[in-house]
């Protein structure tokens, strides 16, 4: 199965709250690059698709952090598949239309000088990393406090956010943490260089 077809799979048997079929066909149609777009100009996914296919690792880290017997019985982390498939495939909806293609000189391998291809930034909507992407998501439909403090933490201390902030939103939201720590293993583990 492909990753597109992994994603819609996903997100149809499980995100079934009003609005989620508006967001999904927003994210399908020509307004949105969600599908095809990286996740990072030089980083984790730095090519086409690298977003999408981001999306599908956090999401399974983040379910398999979350059917651990201690996340469950310990710290109480007991989400529904649609709180689970919210917050990890659309953490990094504020991506969608973020990166574009373009050229700079480079030497091949003959030493011979060509114009090669490379992402860049062109944020058209500037309102952060996790904030926007909790924007985003509630213009189609409504998050839970969790889910959204989730999603707008989910990049933990490595954001330059106040780490008192952050620190308490781990405490008060357990999910916060698990989505963070999916998050830093899918782009560390499964998508470092």
């Amino acid at each position: 199965m492909d990753h597109k077809q992994e994603f819609l799979d996903i997100y149809k048997s499980c995100i079934t709250r009003d609005g989620a079929d508006k967001l999904l066909e927003y994210l399908l149609s020509d307004k949105s690059d969600f599908f095809t777009a990286p996740a990072s100009t030089r980083f984790h996914g730095s090519y086409e698709g690298g977003l999408l296919e981001h999306s599908l690792n956090v999401y399974h880290c983040l379910k398999d952090y979350l059917s651990r017997e201690r996340a469950k019985t310990v710290y109480g982390m007991n989400y529904s598949e649609e709180t689970i498939a919210i917050s990890a495939l659309l953490h990094d909806i504020c991506k969608v239309n973020f990166y574009k293609v373009d050229y700079r000189n480079a030497k091949n391998d003959q030493g011979v000088w060509e114009k090669v291809p490379y992402y860049t930034i062109d944020d058209q909507l500037p309102y952060g990393h996790g904030e926007k992407s909790v924007y985003i998501i509630t213009g189609f439909m409504r998050l839970s406090r969790e889910e959204a403090f989730a999603i707008r933490y989910h990049m933990g201390f490595s954001n330059g956010d106040d780490p008192n902030q952050v620190g308490r939103s781990f405490e008060m939201f357990p999910l916060a943490f698990a989505l963070s720590t999916a998050d830093m293993e899918a782009s560390y583990f499964l998508e470092g260089k």
